[in-house]
């Protein structure tokens, strides 16, 4: 039997999960997907295209079961200094290649990409190549409004 996955179960009180799911980002921000859960159940996703599933979000089955979203590890990029005016040089110029951004206290992590790499590195930022889950923004308008 598949697990069939149509709706989110966020905000629903007194959730407790049945399964887990281990994801990269790539995959997190496919509507429809067919996967196996981390206890091996197969499971396929029919969801509402354009959002991207976040660490720890829970969704429900058909049946009933809740099953959260785990980042999983993937290679990325992560860059850090020091110094605020460089972070906040190097935020900018990344945002505005409409890179995919995961921003923390004077570190960005960015999938691996020796242009934007060199690019951070002649801003004064330092690399380090690592396996972590990847968790960028979601955007100015995450919370659905429409302009």
């Amino acid at each position: 039997m598949v697990l069939k996955v149509v709706e989110y179960a966020d905000g629903v009180v007194g959730l407790s999960a049945d399964d887990t799911l281990t994801l990269n980002y790539d995959d997190r921000k496919r509507g429809r997907l067919r996967s196996v859960t981390d206890s091996g159940e197969d499971i396929g996703l029919f969801l509402e295209r354009g959002k991207v599933l976040q660490q720890g979000q829970a969704l429900k089955t058909e049946c009933g079961k809740v099953i959260i979203i785990i980042s999983q590890d993937e290679a990325v990029t992560t860059a850090r200094c020091d110094d605020w005016l460089v972070f906040s040089k190097c935020c900018y110029h990344l945002g505005n290649r409409h890179v995919p951004l995961q921003v923390g206290e004077k570190w960005l992590r960015f999938k691996p990409d020796h242009v934007l790499e060199d690019m951070v590195r002649i801003h004064g930022m330092t690399i380090e190549h690592e396996l972590s889950p990847f968790d960028p923004e979601s955007g100015a308008y995450k919370g659905g409004h429409h302009h």
